[in-house]
Parts: structure tokens; sequence; C-alpha cells
């Protein structure tokens, strides 16, 4: 049977008391009687406003539940009548509602929870001060605290918001015509709670929740699409911070940037640079923009990347944000014409996100630039230097045992080689001081005049300058492929966890507990967490490290998956492109989460209707096949009863009764036996046994001769449960005798290297093959008229034998009839055992 889909929820939020928000709900629910929807209403507080009671004519109203409470009856919403009448939708007005003590719910958000969960759509009304979180905003601005709120995520979890609003002035209007209070109210209200000011900002409140939620949405659908580029849907402001004192002027401006639109967010970022070899740590000037960052209402985040540029335009695309603002350079005048400033390289790589640039006092000082830092190891490094001055000095020795003044081109070429050779070694460095001294070398030794660094010849001079650039050339082409080369080893790396998580995640073989732990372990947190929000908050799935992380705020990394699950992660920041890596898995995990919840949902749905289908199929039985013994023993004790019977009939009647009662009794055990098996109860106490011990016992009770136990005494042990075993053996055995039609069962046992097989042996009609696996279901037959049978004897023994670790399947007897075929593990001397009796008893459960 199908779990009834979950409720729809809409909820119609208003800005202020008397907006309206009853009445447009009735308005709803009107329009969708008029289409045919079966509506009704739950609940509905029209507080003496006439208008309002007009929209419930024609509409079926749910009679209220009375309650007493300290001598006073009160009504509340009956949820159970809801229930029992099981409309297609329902309207409940004043989400937020506390129940009278004594009602079975405290909230009557439960209630509405408990009938969406029934598969009944809900309509509400809730205002905007009675959200949880603005509870607070709402007494600074009113003066008035709420005392009855309900959590934001009840209301998030909506598929539909709608707001009421109106305008201060309209609404004071309203109010002083007397259609929302009566009129000993109206010039208190006015004076105090609906003052113009207040419903100002109780309508930019309800404005800016709501942003919020379509918001949430949205970036919901930007990660499912993989799209990229930011959309200008809301304002998000991302400042580049640094560890000078600079920053503090630069997260000022942005949040008066952020303050100018109503609802802007404040993302405060700052790059760990990571030069390949080494990441500079924060400093105390970061921490004081961290502070800064959150006083100013904003929040900090911390991402690591080699080009700070590109990191940050990075992050402001994935935050969807509207514009970047970062301080002017604190480079000097040389460093910003050879390679341009942060600022500028974060406008040409921003796209259509917009870059302000912040002038501050300190953008006068000059930084000290940082090294060059070469994507080669230190090793490599090291050995390029020693190579750039041991090689060209070893050369220079080489070529002047010839002392040929010809061989000037000859030896520009060598030198050059010498050059090359270093660079590829070590780099664009090492590649320079080779250049340089081979420059050197050369114009000393081998141009003309020697022993000195005056040139003679013009042309020599022009071939010492084209060695000089070509060898620099050659050694930045190295060093840019090296550069390349980093680069794509660690694009694959990314791409190998990449797959790896996608692989792990989509395969379905790993748990969440599993995922989280390769998350921690390829990413190198202290702790990483999938958290999953509810009802009452947020919930750990699953979590792997020493810390575990609660809350998503707890977290100094958190990617949402969805609007109900958030990666979150402890420890060091996280590289652009990792967070970017993350973000991509995060989408396919949501994605496999789904799948793997609506999956749970079909094998509970299949349970369900297994657990159904017997249910019937029991009833059937117990209807009948059950009621034959009954009306035995019934008839049998009514004629003892009677008295004046005969020796001979009251013995003949007590045999009946005996037998009838043999008979209920097996039909019993064989019901308890299948609810123990489909419901996964049996747990059997496994033994060395010997066969001779248990196959008698299994075969007795038969009449003379229609069994033949043919078991050699030297079988080996086997290791099984001897109740259980005895049963299953009793039941085939049973079921043999039963279509054998006189002709004796034989009951065979045959030794595999592994297991015993246990043969029975019947000459009945047999089975077709086609159906022999239908045989061992429940409840079947197959043509078998005999009474006192509810075709669960082979559905027994099959589970039994499954659960003891053995099979149970049925072969053609050669000459005509069936041979079940039975198999038990044989015991092996290491098998942990024991034929002292001790334990639990045979067969417990």
């Amino acid at each position: 049977m199908e779990e009834p889909r979950r409720g729809r929820l809409t909820v119609y939020l208003g800005a202020a008391p008397g907006v309206g928000k009853t009445f447009a709900m009735l308005d709803e629910a009107r329009r969708r009687c008029e289409r045919g929807t079966d509506v009704v209403v739950g609940y509905v507080e029209t507080h003496g406003r006439e208008q309002t009671a007009a929209r419930l004519d024609g509409l079926e109203v749910v009679a209220r539940r009375e309650v007493t409470h300290r001598g006073s009856v009160f009504t509340e919403m009956d949820t159970e009548a809801i229930l029992a009448r099981r409309p297609a939708v329902v309207c409940v007005d004043e989400l937020a509602h506390t129940n009278v003590p004594g009602s079975a719910r405290e909230k009557r958000a439960e209630d509405v929870e408990l009938i969406r969960r029934a598969g009944i759509n809900v309509v509400t009304t809730v205002n905007i001060q009675h959200l949880e979180s603005l509870n607070d905003e709402v007494y600074r601005i009113t003066g008035v605290r709420q005392r009855e709120t309900v959590p934001d995520e009840v209301v998030r979890t909506a598929e539909q918001i709608q707001l009421v609003d109106m305008p201060p002035d309209a609404l004071r209007r309203r109010m002083a015509h007397g259609n929302i209070y009566k009129g000993d109210q109206i010039d208190a209200s006015l004076a105090s709670y609906f003052r113009v000011g207040n419903l100002t900002a109780l309508r930019e409140l309800a404005l800016l929740w709501l942003a919020d939620r379509v918001d949430d949405a949205l970036d919901v659908y930007r990660r499912e699409h993989r799209i990229d580029q930011p959309w200008p849907t809301k304002e998000r402001i991302v400042v580049a911070v640094t560890d000078g004192a600079e920053s503090e002027t630069v997260l000022r401006r942005g949040a008066r940037l952020a303050q100018r639109a109503a609802g802007a967010e404040l993302l405060a970022l700052h790059v760990l640079v990571n030069d390949g070899l080494v990441t500079t740590p924060q400093q105390g000037g970061v921490e004081r923009a961290q502070q800064l960052s959150a006083a100013l209402g904003g929040t900090f985040h911390t991402v690591v990347g080699e080009d700070v540029a590109q990191a940050v335009v990075d992050f402001a695309s994935g935050a969807n944000a509207s514009m970047i603002v970062v301080g002017i350079s604190r480079h000097g005048r040389l460093r910003r014409l050879l390679r341009g400033t942060t600022g500028e390289r974060i406008a040409s790589l921003a796209g259509p996100v917009d870059v302000h640039l912040v002038t501050h006092e300190k953008g006068a000082d000059v930084a000290r630039p940082r090294p060059y830092a070469s994507p080669l190891s230190r090793s490599r490094q090291v050995a390029g230097l020693m190579l750039s001055v041991l090689l060209p000095l070893l050369l220079a020795g080489v070529l002047r045992l010839p002392q040929d003044p010809d061989q000037l081109p000859l030896d520009v070429l060598l030198f050059l080689a010498v050059t090359v050779l270093v660079a590829l070694v070590g780099g664009l460095l090492p590649a320079l001081v080779a250049a340089l001294g081979g420059f050197v070398l050369l114009n000393w030794f081998f141009t003309p005049p020697v022993n000195g660094l005056r040139i003679g010849d013009p042309l020599n001079l022009v071939a010492l300058v084209v060695f000089v650039a070509v060898a620099v050339g050659v050694a930045s082409v190295v060093d840019r492929a090296s550069r390349r080369t980093s680069d794509a080893a660690r694009a694959r790396a990314e791409a190998a966890t990449m797959a790896s998580l996608s692989r792990s995640v989509l395969t379905g073989q790993d748990t969440a507990e599993a995922v989280v732990t390769r998350l921690r372990e390829t990413f190198g947190q202290r702790c990483a967490s999938l958290l999953t929000r509810g009802p009452a908050g947020w919930s750990v799935l699953a979590t792997s490290g020493a810390e575990p992380v609660l809350t998503p705020e707890e977290a100094d990394t958190r990617v949402p998956i969805d609007d109900d699950h958030v990666i979150a992660l402890c420890g060091p920041p996280l590289r652009a492109v990792d967070r970017r890596v993350l973000e991509a898995f995060a989408v396919q995990t949501g994605l496999v989460l789904e799948y793997r919840r609506l999956r749970e949902r079909d094998e509970r749905a299949a349970t369900l209707e297994r657990a159904e289908a017997t249910s019937t199929a029991i009833l059937r039985a117990v209807s009948h096949d059950l009621r034959t013994p009954l009306a035995t023993m019934r008839t049998a004790v009514d004629g003892l009863s009677s008295g004046g019977l005969a020796p001979e009939e009251v013995k003949e009647l007590v045999a009946v009764t005996e037998s009838a009662t043999d008979q209920l009794e097996r039909l019993i055990d064989n019901l308890l036996d299948l609810s123990r098996v489909e419901s996964g109860l049996l747990h059997p106490t496994l033994r060395e046994r010997s066969l001779e011990e248990v196959l008698p016992l299994a075969v007795a009770g038969h009449p003379p001769g229609a069994v033949v136990l043919d078991v050699d005494e030297s079988l080996p042990l086997v290791r099984t449960d001897a109740g259980l075993l005895e049963r299953v053996v009793a039941n085939v055995v049973g079921n043999a005798v039963r279509v054998s039609h006189g002709e004796p069962v034989r009951v065979l046992a045959h030794v595999l290297p592994e297991v015993i097989e246990i043969l029975v042996v019947d000459r009945g009609p047999g089975v077709p093959p086609g159906q022999r696996e239908q045989m061992f279901d429940p409840f079947q037959r197959l043509g078998d008229g005999s009474e006192g049978g509810l075709g669960l004897g082979l559905a027994v023994a099959r589970g039994l034998s499954t659960a003891l670790g053995g099979t149970l399947s049925a072969e053609d007897t050669p000459g005509g009839g069936l041979t079940m075929v039975l198999t038990v593990p044989r015991a092996h001397p290491d098998t942990p055992g024991a034929l002292d009796g001790a334990g639990p008893p045979e067969g417990a459960g």
C-alpha cells in the first residue's frame, strides 16, 4: 500500500493585522470549490467582521471541538474530524495559534503538519509579526512582544507563499472605519501599534523575509542547472579584504553600499594566497576585519587561491553577487606598470559583476612585493641554481682549450644550450642566472678583445644580446609550460576527486557516513557533517570527525544541497576551485538523496503491499480453514456434554476432538511461523547436531509404513537449530505423505563437501516445472483439495530453511512424483559450537 503523498502548504502571509489575509484565504477556497475541488474550512476566525463572515457562505465548515480548561469551555479546531472527513483541501486560519491546554497538540502548526502527513492540502494564514526569527525586531519596532510565534521553518516548507499587503494609510483608514477592530479599540490602536512608521517597518520586514525565501529557491535552481553566471536578482556585495589596515575602510564603504539597497547582503572575503608550497597565514588585520564584518551585519568567508583576483571573481560568481568592492593597490608604480593591480584584474575577469574601487589613506603605502613562486619543486630549483653556476664555468674551461678566435658563434650556441638545459631543470630564475653568467663569460673570454668586458665588433654585441634574449625567452616558455603542467595535474586531480565522490554517491554503495568521511579526507577537514532540517530544527544525518558540527552556523565552510540539507565542514578554508567542486558534488548529492528517499518509499510501499496481501490471505484462511476444526471440536464437545452416550461413542468423540485439536494447533503454528519469517524476528541458535537425532523425531507420528527413513548412521554433524530443522522436515514430509495416496515416502541423505542434502521422495502426482516456485508462496495449494491445510507448510519450510542457512527446492522423482531437496550446512572443526547443551533453547527466536 503506497504512502499518501504529503499535502501541499499554501500560506497567506500578512504584513500586518487587518490587511485581509483571511479574506484572501476564503476567496481561494471559493474559487477551488467552483472548480470542483473538495474544500472544507477547518478553522477560521472572523473577529466579528461581517465581510469576512460573508465569505463563509456556501463553504463546508468543520465543527469545532470543545475543550474545558479551568472551568471554562473553549473551542479549537477538530483535527481528528478533518482527518476522518479527508477533504482535498482544508483552510486553517491563524497558523501561529497556541492550543488550549489539554488539547492533543500544543500548537496549531503541529495540527497542520499532521493533516499534511495524511495527504491533505492546507491553505493557512499567518502575520509577519508571528514568525519566530522576527520576534525581537517586531518588539523593537512596535514595543509589543508577540506571545504566539511559529518557527520560520514551518512557513518555509510551504510550496506557495503569497504576501497580503496594504499601504499604511489605506490600512489606517480601514481601521478608522471600524473594519478591523471594534469602536472602543480604534483610537488606541491607531495611536500605538497602527502608527504609520510601525506599519511601514512591518511591511518592509515582510517583503525582505519573502525575498529571502524566493532567493533560496533561486539558489537551488542555479545549482541544479549549473548556472555559473550571476543573476542580479538581489544585491549581494562582496568586499575583498586583506590583512592591511585599509580593509576596515573598504568594509565600511561596502556596508554603506549595502544599506542603500534594502535587503542587500554584505559578504566579506579574504583570500589565503597559496603559491603551491605554503599558504600565507592569517594576520591580526584579518581578525579585525572579521569582527567588523559581523558588527556591520555581514558574513565573513575565507578561501584559498593562487590568483587573488580569480579567487575573488570565482567566489562572487558562486554567491550570485551583484558587486565586488576592492581597495586600490598598495604596490609600487613599477609593479603596477608591469603587472597591473588586483582591482584591474578583478574588473577584467568580473564579467557582468560590477567592481567598485575604493581609495584609502593606506593606498600610497608600497607593499613588499611577493617573491617569485616557481611551480617546480624546491629540489629542482636548488639543482637548477647549482647547474646555473657550474655548467657555464665548466663549459668556459673546456672551450678555452682550442683558443680559436673564429669559434664565437659555436660558443654562443653551446652557452645557449646550457641555459636551455638549466631552464628545463630549474625553471626561470636558474635560467636567468645561467644566461647572465654565460653572457659575462662569453664577453670576457671569447669576445675580442678577450680578458675584458669591452666588445670591439658590433656584430658580436648583437650576437650576445640575441643570446640573452633567446635564453630568457626559452626559460620563460619552459617555466610557463611547467605551470600549465601543474594546472593540468591539479585539474585532473579535481576531476578525479569529483568522479570519485560522484561515483560513491551515484552507485548507492556508500552510506551517508562513508560519503562525509570521504569528503573530510578529500578536502583535509577536521570534521564533515551532512545536516538535515526538520520541524524541530537542524539534525545530523551523518558525520565524520572528532568534533561533529550540529548546525550550519558552527561550520567554517557550508554548502547547501537543497532547502533541507547542508554539507558543513570544519577545518582550513577551501580553495575557490575546491569550493566549486564541492558545490557541484552537493547538487549530485541532492539528487541522490531524493532518489534514495523515493527508493525507500517504494520499498516501504512494497513491504506494506506484501503485508496487506498476507493479511488478506490470512483473513480468508481464518474464515474458512480454521473454522473446520473448530466446528468439529464444537460438535464433539456438544455430543460429550449431552450425556447418555455409550463408551465407544465417547471414545470416538474424544478421538475426533484430539484430532481436530492437533489440526488446529498445526495451523496456528504455521501461521505464527510465517509471521516470524515475514517480519524477520526469527533468530535461530546454530549448534553442531547429528541428523540421526533430528530426523526420527521429524518423521514420527505418521502411520506405519507411510515414511521410510533411510539415513546412514555415519553422517557427519551439521550446524543447525535442531528444533527449526525438525519443523522444516516435518512440514515437507507431512506434505509428501498427504499427496502420496498410500505410497511410502522415502527420506534420504547425501553428503556433499559443504552441505548435506536431505531428500524427501514421494510418488504423488508431482508439480509442473513452471509452478514449482509458486508452490513455496503462502496460501498456495496448487490443486491440493485435502482438508486441514492453509497452504502454509512449504512456505514456512522455505522460510525456516533460509533462516538456517540452507535451501529448499523441488525436483522430479524418476518414475513420477516429486523430490524435495533440503540442504543443511555441515559443521567444520573450526566452527564454534557446543554439544553440551549450553545456551538458549533450540528454536529460540
